[in-house]
């Protein structure tokens, strides 16, 4: 629901001592969520956020809205049932690359398929932060932890490839540090009308520290970024030809070529392209049903005579 009250990013900061490892690029993601939220124009009861278990679903407890710190992995599933049931509300969804690939995987790719009307922000800093440094599904094969003391034998999934292949509507990557970039691209992703997905690239200075260091420096990082504008031509090489990069293409074969990039590194929109979301389809299948047969009776239900379940 709108709101009259013109609100600040201070509106949006709770009472709650902000705990990270001091340096955690957790910090920067905070502070440009906080400074983005007034532009939604949204009340901050009509918002909430959902998160899982690890150093980044502790998001809730920082933000001056509503918020819910759920089990590991079931933040999609939980955020999914709260919009089909509330269409009226801004849900966000805060993960890490191990809350959500690794446990909720199976949660994460259903809620991108069914396209539920969600923004998810997944943190990714290719380690296991909260239990102290273990590897985890995009960790680079080979990575030395606590757990893979010989090295990783797994290889890394890549995040925006996976929700492309689950045919997610809404694909985008930023980078912690960035704090324009990171506001463009959550402007974009609140704007979609369906699942949004945004990997964000977040150093853990304790466990992976520098693990995205040539992104980052100003001395490597316009070689090492492909910075993606739609309608703007890019090159995959140096030497190949332009591509217009168009977010909007219904084949996702440009899209997950993207995602599959490593030098350079796409940051920007990969995809995002229109279809019916997922709470909206649902009510209006069950407005149809109530208004050609009228609402159900539980009692009748339950004791197996309701025209519901007894046909003819």
């Amino acid at each position: 629901m709108p709101t009259d009250i013109a609100l600040t990013p201070k509106d949006f900061k709770s009472d709650q001592e902000v705990r990270w490892c001091p340096g955690c690029g957790d910090y920067a993601i905070l502070a440009a969520v906080q400074g983005f939220m007034p532009e939604l124009g949204i009340a901050r009861e009509n918002i909430v956020f959902v998160s899982g278990i690890g150093c980044s679903s502790r998001f809730p407890y920082y933000m001056n809205t509503y918020g819910m710190h759920s089990v590991h992995g079931r933040a999609p599933a939980i955020a999914t049932g709260l919009a089909c049931a509330r269409p009226d509300l801004s849900v966000w969804v805060v993960t890490g690359d191990g809350d959500a690939l690794s446990i909720g995987g199976n949660h994460l790719i259903h809620a991108l398929r069914r396209n539920v009307n969600l923004k998810i922000l997944l943190f990714n800093n290719e380690i296991y932060g909260l239990t102290k440094g273990q590897y985890s599904p995009t960790s680079e094969r080979g990575k030395i932890t606590r757990s893979t003391p010989m090295g990783s034998l797994d290889e890394p999934f890549r995040p925006l490839s996976l929700a492309i292949g689950a045919e997610a509507s809404f694909v985008a990557r930023t980078i912690d540090s960035d704090r324009g970039h990171l506001t463009d691209v959550l402007r974009q992703a609140a704007a979609h009308q369906g699942t949004a997905l945004v990997e964000i690239y977040q150093n853990c200075n304790i466990f992976n520290d520098g693990a995205f260091d040539t992104l980052k420096n100003p001395a490597t990082r316009d070689d090492a970024l492909l910075r993606l504008e739609h309608g703007r031509p890019y090159r995959l090489a140096p030497d190949a030809e332009e591509i217009v990069h168009d977010v909007e293409d219904p084949d996702p074969t440009a899209a997950f070529t993207l995602s599959r990039l490593r030098h350079p590194t796409p940051i920007g929109v990969l995809r995002s392209v229109r279809r019916p979301a997922y709470d909206q389809l649902m009510n209006r299948q069950t407005a149809g049903a109530v208004a050609e047969r009228g609402p159900g009776d539980l009692a009748a239900l339950l004791a197996g005579t309701d025209s519901w379940t007894v046909r003819g």
